[in-house]
């Protein structure tokens, strides 16, 4: 390829937050209709970079061209305007506007005594069918499903002329299905003209989906390959400096049933989401859900955490009626929750990580005394986690917020076992981790398994419920499968059980 091919390039970013060097002097190209995946493990400063290009942040030194022009820094709508769009991992679109309202706002003078809908529409139209990203623009957002909703936040980028579109992590929050249709769609962009770089973790997608990878790692560029010319196993070692191996599930007698449901029913909002379920948490056991997202995942985490309460049915634990007892009663009889929503229901931004650390046995002895918190014994507990479970980013004071996704999760994850739990529930444990992180997270999971947590574990990542369960149930529509032995757990099986295909499950 010529230099006049060239759409976009970094020269010597860096980027320093307080003692931390989020990127060390990193340079990098794209090419006109180039699919480039960055590639590095969590906190390798892959995020930092692609908000320096959009505008967000502002780089201690270096520069960034597109389309040959110097982009001033810190402006986001200089990006937008040099046909730059960006697609963060969690959406920003108004739930209670159309899919129409949410991709024209902003880009309207607020002068304008009238909107030019009709424009709008035709515009929105012909770049849909263009991109094969076909959308109802009347339809409410809050009805989309994740895939449909990541589809309105590509559009808006594109509604925006963009010609060069940045993904961060695009398939985190999407299933198998969904994700592959996704890089179809993005393979057509890239076809078409467009360039493309996308954030993400999940090495068969690296390999599937790009042209070329751009590894970082400790903040800087370790290693750039084609795709076609690497593996999976190199692109591992080169973003973890190591080789990584996945943890054995071996085999091993259940013990007592610490959780059991039976024909329960749980209403959220006044509106029924689970219904007429029924599983067992056995002591040393992993029992693996498997469903595609929004069939009620979130619901049966929350029973089973006692947020939310069975409204029909029996539900037990360790051999009692469950009652009226709350999330606190929960925690202090040993039942550990990862939510599957580290942002909105696992960690608090603005506080730190030793206050976040903590925060579900705040009022334990070990951290509380006649009243007032023991700092040393909480900022203690949050250093054993950060060394054990490798948390990059920041120290016990530091605000959580200054974490990435897959180290906050690290956190999230290691003050639930570290506490040797007798229930662990673990939603969505690995979505956003790198490989390394996912093989150590994998590793802790069992563990607390060989140690006899009794472990739900609730995943749309066939892979994982494959090498992690024991036993398997689908969840569809609210509804729970009867369980099957992984042993039978194939990818095929388990993905017609994840459709309602329940006729073989024994």
């Amino acid at each position: 390829m010529s230099e006049a091919e060239i759409v976009l390039s970094l020269e010597g970013v860096t980027k320093r937050f307080d003692a931390l060097l989020a990127n060390d002097g990193i340079s990098l190209t794209l090419r006109r209709g180039e699919l480039l995946a960055l590639l590095g493990e969590n906190g390798a400063g892959k995020t930092t970079l692609m908000n320096i290009l959009f505008g967000h942040y502002v780089a201690d030194s270096g520069r960034v061209f597109a389309f040959g022009k110097e982009l001033p820094p810190g402006r986001p709508r200089a990006a937008i305007a040099a046909g730059i769009g960006m697609v963060h991992q969690h959406f920003a679109l108004a739930a209670n506007l159309t899919v129409l309202e949410n991709i024209i706002a902003g880009t309207e003078d607020l002068r304008r005594l009238r909107s030019d809908r009709a424009a709008a529409r035709v515009k929105l139209a012909e770049i849909a069918e263009r991109f094969g990203l076909a959308i109802d623009p009347d339809a409410r957002v809050g009805d989309l499903s994740v895939g449909e909703r990541q589809r309105v936040e590509i559009l808006k980028a594109l509604y925006r002329d963009a010609r060069i579109l940045i993904l961060d992590e695009p398939t985190a929050v999407l299933t198998h299905q969904e994700a592959e249709k996704l890089y179809v769609t993005l393979r057509t962009m890239a076809q078409k003209g467009l360039s493309l770089i996308f954030i993400s973790h999940k090495l068969h997608e690296v390999l599937a989906a790009a042209d070329r990878v751009v590894v970082l790692r400790g903040g800087k560029v370790v290693a750039e390959r084609r795709a076609a010319d690497t593996s999976r196993n190199e692109l591992a070692e080169l973003m973890i400096g190591r080789r990584v191996t996945r943890p054995i599930r071996e085999a091993q007698t259940p013990g007592d049933v610490a959780m059991r449901a039976q024909g329960v029913d749980v209403l959220v909002g006044g509106v029924k989401r689970l219904s007429d379920i029924a599983f067992e948490l056995r002591a040393g056991e992993t029992l693996g859900v498997i469903g595609v997202s929004g069939n009620g995942q979130s619901a049966l985490g929350e029973l089973a955490g006692g947020l939310a309460r069975a409204a029909a049915g029996s539900f037990e634990l360790f051999g009692k009626p469950v009652g009226k007892i709350g999330p606190r009663d929960f925690v202090a009889l040993g039942v550990s929750r990862i939510p599957e929503d580290r942002n909105g229901s696992g960690a608090v931004g603005e506080m730190t990580i030793w206050e976040n650390a903590i925060m579900e046995r705040v009022r334990s002895v070990r951290f509380s005394l006649a009243g007032f918190v023991r700092r040393g014994a909480a900022r203690a507990f949050a250093r054993t986690i950060i060394e054990r479970f490798d948390v990059r980013g920041g120290g016990p004071d530091s605000p959580i917020r200054l974490l990435s996704g897959g180290n906050m999760q690290k956190l999230i994850l290691g003050r639930n076992l570290e506490t040797a739990p007798r229930v662990l529930i673990a939603a969505q444990p690995t979505r956003g981790l790198d490989e390394g992180a996912v093989a150590a997270v994998h590793a802790e999971i069992l563990a607390a398994r060989r140690a006899g947590s009794a472990v739900m574990l609730i995943s749309e990542d066939l892979d994982e419920i494959i090498e992690l369960a024991d036993r398997v149930q689908a969840i569809v529509k609210g509804r729970l499968s009867p369980p099957i032995p992984v042993a039978e757990a194939d990818p095929r099986r388990l993905g017609l059980m994840m459709a309602g295909d329940w006729k073989d499950a024994a």
